[in-house]
């Protein structure tokens, strides 16, 4: 038992699986203690992406080596994205004090109070509820990593974001825009109306054309959803464009379909494109600028489904499914 004073609701996950229902249960536990330079936040949201099911899984496993736990899962649960309010700071941060809205990438954050370092936490943007918030912070640092550090996109340039309905999807289509490109969105026929809602100039629906045989060449291509060949997306690039790829899997246990990016980086240097990919960089800073942007109207994640904490196995089987348009949030 735990002192009632101390204890919390959360989503617990013993042992790796691919069945949420399997895997994750709702609990009473005790509240995490946090270190010197961490931050207990009481969760307000959290939100689920691709990555939270990687973590579920263990798969590919590399995941697992990366920290996540070899064996069994490291952390409590598989959320990562949070928004909510500071209750408790460790003795080395000083600029977030308890009280204050926040918004970043925490610890296991299916969960009442989760921890959280100081360098990836920002405050709340004004503007926005916590269930909104809460979507932003991994979906929107890949989109903002890809397009403006490895995508380099500047103002005019035809930029074309291959699963443009998705969590990483909907931000990358406005910051595009918000970077003065004109957009083009690929996605499936029924998210069509959505994605050209947020601001893509033109929207490929894939189940009736194909973005690769078009005469339409692209400056910048952002894979996120997609498994085409890297013959096929180069062949929508310019002589000289950029292909970053961001997604695409395959249910490969050891690469699930890294093996993509690794030939994009192999061929690179041997072709006029560009071709890379990305480990997306959790930071503060990039949390200020996504924050400004979404405070400044540039930017509005867009929410799909809200599920409460003790439906978390639904939301994942949501995301799993692929019915997503937009984020999908758990409301704590």
């Amino acid at each position: 038992m735990t002192d009632d004073t101390t204890a919390m609701k959360a989503i617990i996950q013993d042992e790796y699986g691919t069945a949420p229902e399997d895997v994750l249960r709702l609990a009473e536990i005790a509240r995490p203690t946090i270190g010197d330079d961490e931050i207990l936040v009481r969760v307000r949201a959290a939100s689920v992406d691709r990555g939270t099911w990687h973590v579920m899984t263990g798969l590919p496993y590399a995941i697992r080596a990366a920290g996540f736990g070899l064996r069994r899962p490291k952390s409590t649960n598989p959320g990562r994205s949070l928004a909510g309010t500071v209750e408790a700071v460790g003795k080395d941060v000083s600029e977030l004090e308890p009280g204050d809205e926040v918004f970043g990438i925490g610890d296991s954050t299916f969960a009442e109070y989760a921890r959280a370092p100081g360098s990836k936490l920002a405050p709340k943007p004004a503007n926005l509820t916590f269930e909104e918030a809460a979507a932003i912070p991994i979906s929107g640092l890949t989109a903002l990593q890809g397009l403006r550090d490895r995508g380099r996109v500047e103002a005019g340039q035809k930029v074309l974001i291959v699963g443009a309905s998705g969590g990483v999807g909907t931000f990358a289509v406005q910051l595009a825009r918000a970077f003065g490109a004109e957009v083009t969105g690929v996605c499936s026929t029924t998210k069509v109306e959505m994605v050209r809602s947020i601001g893509a100039d033109h929207v490929i629906d894939y189940t009736r054309d194909d973005f690769a045989e078009g005469e339409q060449r692209y400056d910048v291509i952002l894979d996120i959803g997609g498994n085409s060949s890297l013959s096929r997306l180069r062949r929508a690039l310019t002589p000289k464009g950029t292909l970053v790829i961001a997604g695409g899997e395959t249910d490969g246990r050891w690469l699930g379909g890294a093996d993509r990016q690794i030939r994009a980086l192999l061929l690179s240097p041997l072709v006029g494109q560009k071709l890379t990919t990305f480990v997306c960089k959790e930071n503060h800073e990039d949390l200020l600028v996504l924050g400004e942007l979404i405070e400044a109207g540039k930017i509005t994640p867009v929410i799909d489904q809200t599920y409460p904490l003790s439906e978390t196995p639904a939301a994942i089987r949501y995301l799993q499914e692929g019915h997503a348009r937009g984020k999908i949030v758990i409301a704590v």
